[in-house]
Order: C-alpha cells, then sequence, then structure tokens
C-alpha cells in the first residue's frame, strides 16, 4: 500500500448527493429554505453529516406531480446511496428526503409568455 491519505471535503460528498438526485427522474429541484435565503447562505438544503466514517445526507426538495412521492423519495435513497458508495467508497448510514414542495406546469402560462415575447 502507498502511505498517505486520501480526504473527501464534506462539499464534494454535497455536490455529488446534490446533483445525483437532481438526476432521478421527477425531482424538479432542491428547494432553497427560507433561514438560507434570511442568511445569503446555499447548498444548506443539501445537509451532509459524517459520523464515524458513516454519511447521512437531508436532501430538500421539489418534485413533479406525476410519480408516487414516497417511490420518488425511495428511488432519490437509493441512486444517492449507490452514489456515494461506488464513487467515494463510504457506507451510507442514511438518506432522509424531505419533500418541500409539488410544482404543477401550467401550459397556458407558458403560452402566455410566449405570446407576450412575441
Amino acid at each position: 500500500m502507498i502511505p498517505g491519505s486520501v480526504t473527501v471535503e464534506p462539499e464534494v460528498i454535497e455536490t455529488m448527493a446534490r446533483l445525483t438526485a437532481l438526476d432521478v427522474a421527477g425531482v424538479v429541484g432542491i428547494a432553497e429554505r427560507d433561514v438560507d435565503r434570511l442568511l445569503g447562505t446555499s447548498g444548506r438544503s443539501v445537509a451532509i453529516q459524517v459520523n464515524e466514517g458513516r454519511v447521512v445526507v437531508d436532501l430538500h426538495l421539489i418534485v413533479g406531480p406525476d410519480r408516487s412521492l414516497l417511490q420518488l423519495g425511495r428511488t432519490v435513497q437509493h441512486e444517492v446511496t449507490r452514489a456515494l458508495q461506488q464513487m467515494i467508497g463510504m457506507p451510507v448510514e442514511a438518506v432522509n428526503v424531505h419533500i418541500e414542495d409539488v410544482v404543477y406546469s401550467d401550459p397556458d402560462a407558458e403560452e402566455w409568455s410566449e405570446d407576450a415575447s412575441a
């Protein structure tokens, strides 16, 4: 074995969890939490804790209405766990999915904005 160490910063784990969640069909976005908006911080809608070498992820999501919210949450948990274990090899203790909002698209609003710009 080669001497030395490899360290993965929590911000890297946060980015991986965020991008993996956004890649799941049905996830529209990451919820911006009010406290973050007031403090001018970002990224706290994805929180990472590392306890004794095990990762705990909290994701606050905005989703679309086309899927079962329970199934969508489980899919996000599975995909984030898989990505973290595959890319960094750390055991995942929990992926907590908080669905903050469901967004319904309004086709009339899109038509109005297209008409207004013409």
